[in-house]
């Protein structure tokens, strides 16, 4: 796990150990969404400038431009600014219900949201997908369907696809609000129960969705998409249940 010194304007220096290396989160979205998980936990605060990018790359053993595609995320979202010359900055300010609602949020309670979500997100990608964001979305999909065997780094990667999904709608709030899903996703009532659910058969069967979800937003074809995401989400929510009665 690699490590990173970090300062903010009101106290001295400090060791953060909490950065893994690029191939534990995954691509740019995986370092955003960790970036996104230190500014929430305060590692960063309100005004804190983050490390250069040449830094944040050495960190993450992976380009520069992986990091800036990871800090036009986190811009996007609303959690940082760039300033040419000065650096990146947090404008991220805490919610306090925030983080409590998403550690007592059950997996079944959120694969509910995700079925009041979801839907629309697509019809939002459909129509406002640009074709950076379904070149992106592939990328997902590329990664996505390269963990057939390994239901952590399928964890992280399918977090990425979705997340992806939810930046074709160009929609910052749909974004953010899938943001605080897939944090949600990390939290240990899931743990528990990822390594019963993602065998290697189901991985298989998410990714065959996946793959049948891009071709549908890919060729604008609204109907498919929608049936596949209904589909999918069917299917998580009766693995969840199974997995959750044993």
């Amino acid at each position: 796990m690699a490590s990173l010194t970090v300062t903010h304007p009101s106290h001295s220096a400090q060791t953060v150990s909490r950065i893994p290396d690029a191939a534990d989160v995954g691509g740019s979205a995986g370092i955003s969404a960790q970036l996104r998980r230190s500014i929430l936990e305060g590692v960063y605060e309100f005004s804190d400038r983050l490390p250069a990018e040449r830094q944040l790359a050495e960190t993450f053993n992976v380009s520069r431009g992986t990091i800036r595609e990871a800090l036009r995320r986190l811009e996007e979202l609303g959690m940082v600014t760039r300033e040419i010359g000065s650096g990146t900055f947090v404008t991220y300010r805490e919610f306090a219900e925030q983080a409590a609602i998403a550690d007592v949020t059950s997996p079944l309670e959120l694969i509910d949201v995700r079925f009041g979500i979801e839907p629309q997100m697509i019809r939002l990608a459909i129509s406002n997908a640009t074709a950076i964001d379904i070149e992106r979305l592939h990328k997902a999909l590329a990664r996505v369907e390269s963990t057939q065997n390994d239901p952590e780094s399928f964890t992280l990667a399918d977090s990425e696809f979705h997340l992806s999904l939810a930046e074709c709608t160009r929609n910052r709030l749909m974004v953010w609000l899938y943001q605080l899903i897939n944090e949600t996703r990390t939290h240990s009532q899931w743990a528990s129960m990822k390594d019963r659910i993602l065998t290697s058969e189901r991985i298989a069967k998410y990714n065959a969705q996946h793959r049948r979800l891009y071709n549908a937003i890919a060729s604008r074809d609204i109907d498919t998409a929608l049936a596949t995401i209904y589909e999918h989400l069917d299917l998580a929510r009766t693995d969840l249940i199974g997995a959750s009665r044993k």
